[in-house]
């Protein structure tokens, strides 16, 4: 038996990022969801040729401290997220170069959220000069065996959850993992 799509009634903007919309189940029940609408981010799990792969480390308001994270940031409209991507690498890193290989793009929440997250996976990157400066000031580089950020993340010492799915992909990709 197919899946029927709600039929949608009204939206009603309650924020300039958010809405609700107003739809009718195929039963006749009426739903109220809450919809979110992100910018699209983008993630690197960028790898030197030493096999170190770049984390930041900063504080994030959400869970009220200091946390690992991939670089990566947001995906300016109209955008290509290839450019996002190595835009965010350089001015959170210093580093660029090195080829790049798009993984498969994730939705955060198909639920809720109109956003997507496209991460890459960098091979080869090199440092390039200093970070920019509005980042210099709130974020530390750090360079880590590939194999010390699986047992970071194994630890959960990666919070992020689009960035640990990231970095399965590209253990994937990287034939570190069997598919």
């Amino acid at each position: 038996m197919p899946i029927e799509r709600p039929r949608y009634l009204s939206t009603r903007r309650i924020h300039p990022k958010a809405r609700v919309d107003t739809a009718q189940l195929p039963d006749g029940r009426i739903i109220e969801p809450l919809i979110l609408e992100f910018n699209d981010w983008t993630g690197v799990i960028a790898l030197t040729a030493a096999q170190e792969v770049l984390l930041v480390r900063l504080y994030r308001r959400g869970v009220d401290q200091v946390i690992w994270e991939i670089p990566g940031g947001m995906v300016d409209p109209g955008e290509d997220p290839l450019e996002a991507a190595r835009r965010e690498l350089r001015e959170e890193t210093g580093y660029g170069g090195g080829k790049f290989i798009a993984l498969p793009v994730i939705s955060p929440n198909p639920d809720n959220h109109t956003n997507r997250y496209y991460p890459f996976l960098a091979l080869d990157v090199e440092y390039l000069g200093p970070q920019s400066e509005e980042d210099i000031n709130r974020m530390e580089v750090h360079c880590i065996p590939l194999p010390e950020v699986v047992r970071m993340a194994q630890r959960g010492e990666l919070l992020q959850a689009m960035q640990v799915s990231a970095l399965f992909f590209a253990l994937s990709y990287l034939g570190r993992i069997a598919p």
